[in-house]
C-alpha cells in the first residue's frame, strides 16, 4: 500500500525527516552535518540531494559547508556524501530534466553542475553568477539558462550553467531580490525584493522588468501553484499572499501565527505544506485559501516535498 510522505529538512535539528502526510506523524530522520537547507528530489524520486549550507542563516557569518547529501528515499538513509569543496556555503539546488543536479555556492557566487549526480564525485562545471551572494536561483527545464538571486549586489542574473562563454546578464528588480519563480511558458520571472517590499514581473528574453507592485512586509519566497496563481511568504509581517501573475495585484492575503519559512505543493490534491518558525507546519488548502490543520515538527522545518512511498 502506497503511503504519502512528507520529506522535510528540518535545520537547526540538523536532519531530514519523513511525516506521514495523513497523520501527521513523524517517522524517521536521517542525522545530517549543522545546518542543513535546501534540498532537491530527482524525477524518479529515487534520491534527494540536501545542500549543506553550514551555518544558520544568511546574515550568519562562517565559510559553511562544502558537501552535497544524497538521500536514498526508500531506505531512508544517507547514501553518500558528495563534496565539492572549495565551493561552500551551499544553498540553491535545483535538477534540470535531464536529471542533472545544480548547486549554488554563495560564498563563491559560483553555480556548479554534476552531470550524473548519482555517481559524480566532483562537478563537471561551474560558473560565475555574476553577483554577491548568490542565494537562491531558478531554472529553465533543459538547465541551460539559470536567473540567480544575489542578495548584496541586489540583482537578478541570467546565466549559461554550460556555457562560461556568455556574460552574466543582470537586472535589477529591487532590493535583496531572493524569492522567485519562473513561468509555465518560461518567458517571466517573479521576484520578491525584500528590503523593496515589492515584487516584480522580469521579461526573461531581456532582462527588465515588466512591471512591479508593493507587497506585504519582508516577502521572502515566491512560488507558482499550477493553476498560475503564485503564492508569496511574507516574513515580516506573518502572512501568506495570493498573487495574480498577471496584475501581480493581491487575491487573498491569510494571517499566520508565526513566520512563514518554506512552502511546497501537494502533487495532485489542492494542498500546500507552509513551514513555519514556531516549529509546526500547516496544511493549506488552495481552494478554501485556509489551513485546515497544523503538526508539530523538529526545530525549525525548512524546505519539503511530497512523495508516495
Amino acid at each position: 500500500m502506497t503511503q504519502e510522505i512528507l520529506l522535510l529538512v528540518e535545520k537547526c535539528s540538523h536532519c531530514f525527516s519523513y511525516y506521514d502526510i495523513a497523520s501527521g506523524e513523524r517517522l524517521h530522520s536521517i542525522a545530517l552535518e549543522e545546518f542543513p537547507h535546501e534540498f532537491v528530489v530527482d524525477a524518479a524520486r529515487r534520491f534527494a540531494y540536501v545542500g549543506h549550507y553550514g551555518v544558520e542563516t544568511s546574515g550568519h557569518l562562517g565559510h559553511g559547508g562544502t558537501r552535497i547529501f544524497q538521500i536514498d528515499i526508500a531506505a531512508r538513509r544517507l547514501a553518500r556524501t558528495i563534496d565539492i569543496a572549495p565551493f561552500n556555503r551551499l544553498h540553491g539546488m535545483q535538477m534540470d530534466k535531464q536529471g542533472r543536479l545544480y548547486a549554488l555556492s554563495e560564498d563563491r557566487a559560483q553555480l556548479v553542475v554534476l552531470d550524473h549526480p548519482e555517481t559524480d564525485t566532483a562537478p563537471r562545471r561551474a560558473v560565475p553568477t555574476g553577483g554577491i551572494k548568490s542565494h537562491l536561483f531558478t531554472l529553465t527545464r533543459d538547465g541551460q539558462t539559470a536567473y540567480v538571486m544575489n542578495l548584496l549586489s541586489h540583482t537578478v542574473t541570467k546565466i549559461r550553467p554550460h556555457d562560461a562563454t556568455v556574460a552574466p546578464v543582470p537586472c535589477l528588480p529591487g532590493e535583496k531580490p531572493e524569492g522567485h519563480a519562473l513561468s509555465a511558458d518560461e518567458k517571466t520571472l517573479y521576484v520578491t525584493n525584500r528590503w523593496s517590499n515589492t515584487l516584480a514581473a522580469i521579461d526573461t528574453a531581456t532582462m527588465k522588468v515588466l512591471r512591479e507592485a508593493p507587497s506585504r512586509e519582508d516577502p521572502t519566497r515566491l512560488y507558482l501553484y499550477r493553476d498560475g496563481r503564485l503564492v508569496v511568504t511574507n516574513y515580516g509581517e506573518r502572512s501568506l499572499s495570493v498573487v495574480d501573475p498577471a496584475s501581480l495585484e493581491e487575491l487573498a492575503r491569510i494571517p499566520m501565527e508565526a513566520r512563514p519559512i518554506a512552502l511546497s505543493f501537494h502533487p495532485t490534491r489542492p494542498l500546500a505544506f507552509v513551514s513555519q518558525d514556531n516549529d509546526r507546519l500547516g496544511y493549506f488548502n488552495m481552494q478554501t485559501l485556509a489551513f485546515e490543520r497544523f503538526i508539530g515538527t523538529q526545530r525549525e522545518p525548512d524546505v519539503s516535498c511530497a512523495v508516495p512511498l
